[in-house]
């Protein structure tokens, strides 16, 4: 067994290697940029090493500089994590030139999988099914025009190198072929240095199905089942499950097996996914194999109860898997989530700055696992991935999953950023999603507009006013009688709402009499506490409650609402007060988001159209294209390619 490993990546999964390695005696090195000499997998791991400045292409991409940190410390093997090196085969044969382990996949195997035109043609000789597609490199624009004409549209356009969602366009038209191509071309060329882009078949409500192998160095290979990753938006996962709710034992099997084989035509060992779409009818293509530890492996290991991480370790030891493929059972079922540092009302912009709260839920038992890399007062930075934590939910069944799933959310705590944790609950409500009738357009389909606090309606506003009452008559009457006391709840601003009550205070909370009924709330909440953790009429609930003005905001079920409780005097007055109108921004083009200005695409005078590409901003690895509104001119510019711009700053503005 190793005495040292060194861990090449950042933040959840530098911490979550760091958990296994310290349990299994392992002595552990951090690698870190300028930007992360704070970051919390620095302080969870026993020596930390600097690798360059903030950027990723010159700290945790610079393979000379991690291979002198593992010669430093004198780490015996090296695990990549995901993203990053973790697929770079270049790296994995220094670190053998060096006689480091590398922990994860024989060189021929990354060499294989990681370019997917080469995987396609090698899954297809290995007998795995494949998608109708071009296998060759795209020369041009008109060449991919050419070439998705003749395969029929829809069609994807992918980066050869790419993963994560990046360098990826589905074209329906000519025209989007064009621009797609070239969007994918200088999102690859960003994101992986390799610009090579590839043409296949767009498969009509697809499913994102995947299979976990597990392969030694002694030929043995087994499958651990599948995991369902259909919610995802802009081709990047937000949600996943296993199993899946889809595939029946016979589906299930047929990819097993074709996963194993594809693992063994090219000597696999380590931890690795084959990845597949599935149509409606439960036909299966081949779409990629991941050489690496996937984000979302935390809900196989919960339905399996391995831990993958230490599985590759002793892997990479030399030893023998320690179970055969009869020995695989699947029990339960395991949901994650994803929470990201982004603004679901605004169009998922990404957020960043310190988290100036940040508490996560309390794990019960194997029921909840978080896996994170932040804490209280760290950064969330614009040079990474906008992760902050994986929340990972498990039941006997789908049903108690996403109970848990809902109930973690809405105990999730973060302040000082914007987090899609209220999107995420609104797609654990979602009756399509509790059905089980997914598909990789899911988000497209649900929320064709984008989301909007239209869809955050909560279900029961009682609900949240009865607690809203009782919080108030605790906060503001600590140690008064039990008396009554005669309320107007008031939600909302512009459109408000009224709810005339009686709270009564007794022991373990209140009674909130409303609309001719009791709620009897009862919790240990006290002024301060940011959790309201207790029950409303029998039921338990998780409620985030703060100050507001002069009220109070409860976040719920992805929901948040501002409520007021007044006298009925205060509540007369308050209907009368105005309500400032916000700023005109109408002729102005605002930087939605901090991050670089890849380019300005317009000049002073041009005329412009609605729908036109004006300006194109680099967040957290990702191109975002800002498109004209409505036709205009460009009347002035305020930002220059290069510059780094945050929230709301002028980029244009239009006469």
């Amino acid at each position: 067994m190793f005495s040292k490993i060194l861990i090449a990546n950042r933040g959840e999964i530098a911490c979550r290697i760091i958990r296994t390695a310290r349990r299994m005696g392992i002595a552990t090195v951090a690698i870190h940029s300028e930007a992360d000499e704070g970051a919390l997998h620095v302080g969870m791991a026993d020596e930390a090493v600097a690798v360059g400045p903030p950027p990723s292409t010159e700290s945790y991409l610079v393979a000379d500089n991690i291979l002198k940190a593992v010669a430093e410390t004198g780490a015996e093997a090296v695990h990549p994590g995901y993203g990053f090196l973790s697929e770079n085969a270049g790296f994995a044969e220094a670190l053998e030139a060096a006689g480091v382990a590398f922990i994860g996949p024989g060189v021929k195997a990354i060499s294989a999988m990681g370019d997917k035109i080469e995987s396609k043609k090698l899954a297809a000789e290995a007998g795995v099914t494949t998608i109708p597609g071009h296998d060759e490199v795209i020369a041009d624009a008109d060449r991919a025009v050419e070439i998705a004409a003749g395969i029929g549209y829809p069609v994807m356009i992918k980066a050869s190198a790419g993963g994560g969602g990046k360098g990826m366009r589905i074209a329906r038209d000519d025209a989007e072929a064009r621009s797609g191509f070239a969007s994918a071309v200088s999102e690859a060329k960003s994101s992986f240095g390799d610009d090579r882009v590839f043409i296949e078949k767009f498969i009509e409500e697809p499913r994102h199905i995947e299979i976990q192998v597990l392969a030694d160095t002694h030929g043995n290979c087994i499958h651990l089942g599948e995991r369902e990753c259909s919610i995802q938006r802009r081709h990047q996962k937000v949600i996943e499950e296993a199993p899946s709710p889809f595939l029946d034992a016979k589906t299930r099997r047929a990819m097993g097996e074709q996963a194993v084989m594809l693992a063994k035509a090219v000597d696999y060992r380590s931890a690795g996914t084959v990845e597949f779409i599935v149509d409606a009818d439960r036909n299966f293509y081949f779409l990629e194999m991941n050489t690496r530890l996937q984000v979302e492996h935390p809900v196989t290991e919960l339905v399996t109860g391995l831990d993958l991480v230490e599985e590759m370790i002793r892997v990479a030891t030399g030893e023998k898997l320690s179970l055969a493929q009869k020995d695989v059972k699947l029990e339960g079922w395991a949901i994650e989530a994803r929470v990201y540092a982004e603004d679901p009302l605004r169009n998922f912009m990404p957020s960043v700055g310190r988290l100036i709260r940040y508490r996560e839920p309390q794990r019960e038992g194997g029921k909840l696992r978080v896996d994170s890399g932040v804490f209280e007062g760290g950064e969330i930075s614009i040079y990474y991935d906008p992760m902050i934590a994986k929340v990972i939910a498990g039941g006997k069944t789908r049903k108690a999953a996403i109970e848990s799933m809902r109930e973690a959310l809405d105990a999730f705590y973060i302040r000082g950023i914007a987090h899609n944790i209220p999107f995420l609950a609104a797609v654990m409500a979602h009756p399509r999603f509790n059905e089980g009738r997914l598909s990789t357009g899911f988000i497209e389909e649900e929320y064709p507009d984008g989301f909007h606090p239209s869809d955050l309606a909560h279900d029961d506003p009682k609900l949240l006013v009865a607690v809203a009452a009782s919080v108030h008559r605790l906060h503001g009457e600590r140690g008064s009688s039990a008396a009554a006391r005669d309320y107007v709840a008031v939600m909302g601003m512009s459109e408000r709402e009224e709810f005339p009550l009686t709270a009564r205070a007794v022991e373990g909370g209140c009674d909130i009499e409303m609309a001719g009924a009791t709620y009897p709330v009862r919790s240990r909440w006290r002024p301060g506490d940011p959790l309201f953790q207790g029950t409303v009429d029998g039921a338990a609930v998780s409620i985030q409650v703060e100050r507001h003005g002069v009220g109070y905001r409860l976040s719920h079920a992805g929901s948040r609402a501002d409520i007021r409780v007044l006298t009925a005097a205060m509540a007369a007055l308050d209907a009368r007060m105005p309500i400032k109108a916000p700023p005109d921004t109408s002729k102005f083009m605002l930087s939605p988001m901090p991050g670089l200005l890849v380019r300005v695409s317009v000049s002073v005078g041009d005329e412009i159209k609605a729908g036109e590409e004006l300006a194109v901003v680099e967040a957290m690895k990702m191109e975002n294209v800002l498109r004209a509104e409505r036709d205009g001119v460009v009347k002035e510019i305020f930002a220059a390619d290069g510059d780094s711009l945050v929230v709301d700053q002028k980029i244009l503005e239009f006469e």
